[in-house]
């Protein structure tokens, strides 16, 4: 049998789904038997069912009539006898993390690692960050073990825009706002696209909230920028990632994207 030819991004999207009728659950690497059959290139979904109602089909050696039947990775899908190769879902998330995480799988200090925060079936997925957040920074943060849809979001081109709250002592001057705005030149010569950035004195007085969206990635830019200005950070919190917003995402927690979501950053 030919190999089909890979579907489409959202087509292919395992343990996140968000479509109600299928009712999948959302945050787990089980999926419906006929579709584990399609997505390992078998066949069509639809003629996965008629297989499934025929009796073609066995799971761990059982016959299965049932398409709803939810699987799991390590079950053993057969038709007339002989075993599929299942691939390894993609599973995408959005991980609010805290300060003093690094965004690395295995931290040569020993810090606590971004894998301490996540579930079994996520560290046996072998997710990982896309993009960084610096140890003592904290917020949106996206994991997935999909390197095409990870890479479109990295790459330069596509300028995915990064919201930040960022509360620095002291006042800001009207002259370093301007420069962000029309796109500083930081100490060392770097050039920056110009970034939305507004100014919110804090009720105390003696503290500013600064709102910054980011249109590129340079390594810790925010720190640098402020570094430049003359300004010290308290809090660096990234509360927004392209069209994801952090919400009330408690701190250390992470949920799954819905399709919907995945799909739009294609």
């Amino acid at each position: 049998m030919h190999p089909q030819k890979r579907p489409s991004h959202t087509r292919r999207v395992h343990g996140v789904a968000a479509n109600v009728s299928e009712k999948e659950p959302s945050a787990t690497m089980a999926q419906r038997l006929n579709k584990a059959i399609a997505a390992a290139g078998f066949c069509s979904r639809r003629k996965a069912d008629e297989l499934i109602f025929a009796g073609h089909v066995t799971v761990n050696d059982q016959e299965e009539r049932n398409p709803a039947r939810q699987v799991q990775p390590e079950d053993r899908i057969c038709v007339d006898g002989r075993c599929l190769e299942r691939k390894q879902p993609f599973l995408y998330y959005l991980l609010h993390k805290p300060v003093q995480v690094v965004c690395t799988l295995h931290d040569p200090q020993g810090r606590p690692t971004v894998l301490s925060l996540l579930p079994e079936e996520a560290r046996k997925a072998r997710v990982y960050p896309v993009g960084r957040l610096d140890y003592f920074s904290e917020g949106a943060l996206l994991l997935t073990n999909d390197g095409q849809w990870a890479n479109r979001l990295m790459h330069p081109r596509h300028h995915v825009p990064k919201e930040y709250e960022v509360t620095v002592r002291g006042q800001v001057a009207a002259s370093f706002l301007e420069q962000v705005r029309r796109g500083m030149r930081l100490s060392d010569g770097t050039p920056l696209l110009p970034a939305e950035i507004e100014a919110r004195p804090l009720r105390d007085g003696d503290k500013c909230l600064l709102r910054i969206v980011l249109h590129q990635g340079i390594n810790r830019q925010i720190r640098r920028m402020c570094a430049d200005g003359g300004l010290t950070i308290l809090r660096l919190r990234r509360v927004r990632i392209g069209h994801l917003a952090l919400g009330s995402l408690p701190s250390g927690k992470l949920r799954p994207l819905t399709e919907q979501e995945i799909a739009r950053f294609a």
